[in-house]
């Protein structure tokens, strides 16, 4: 996915009022190679390491609202403080990470950068928070009322049964009924089965030709 680097002069654009400062410091202190991607289904962001030949490098998807943006980099941030702190010797999303995550968000809970919604939720959060970032399904949701474009895109939760919808592969699919916390669906062209969570993004489909 083609990516692009971050100069800091224009990373406020990326980020909610009053939140550039702070991140600012971190990315010139630690010296974090940042870089903002198109949209990316399968992730959010990512984080690798600093090498002998290499500074830490952070991805986020440039796609992302403002405030997902940002608890998505402070995700990635947390990885950063965890390998200064303990190398590669604790689990990635262990509870080093969590702790040190919990941390970050609080900084910026305790400045009242996010709206109401967004922060009772991320306090929720903070007692264990997820492995994925804005991985929480309300969580989601609430992030998702701050899209200003959301590309035609819709939560599997909110297509009818029976309708069809696609993903970002291609393949097309026929909602069924929820399981549990997960929702079955047909591939339209195997007939196979495969469970989506409620606040998986799709396409819908108004009308299919075979």
């Amino acid at each position: 996915m083609p990516k692009k680097e971050a100069p800091l002069t224009h990373l406020n654009s990326f980020l909610p009022p009053g939140t550039y400062q702070a991140v600012e410091e971190y990315l010139r202190f630690y010296k974090i190679h940042l870089t903002v991607t198109q949209h990316r289904k399968s992730i959010l962001g990512d984080y690798r390491h600093r090498t002998h030949f290499s500074n830490h490098r952070i991805s986020v998807n440039g796609s992302l609202n403002k405030y997902s943006f940002l608890i998505t980099l402070l995700h990635e941030i947390a990885h950063l403080l965890t390998f200064e702190k303990h190398g590669n010797k604790v689990l990635a999303h262990g509870n080093e990470w969590k702790i040190i995550y919990a941390s970050l968000l609080k900084q910026f809970i305790d400045n009242k950068i996010f709206p109401t919604d967004i922060e009772k939720e991320l306090m929720i959060s903070l007692r264990n928070p997820a492995a994925s970032s804005c991985a929480e399904d309300d969580l989601i949701r609430i992030l998702r009322r701050y899209d200003t474009n959301k590309n035609g895109y819709r939560l599997v939760e909110e297509i009818p049964l029976n309708a069809l919808f696609k993903i970002d592969d291609g393949k097309l699919f026929k909602k069924g009924e929820k399981q549990k916390k997960r929702f079955k669906c047909e591939e339209v062209k195997t007939g196979k089965t495969y469970l989506f969570s409620p606040v998986f993004e799709v396409e819908l489909i108004e009308a299919v030709s075979f």
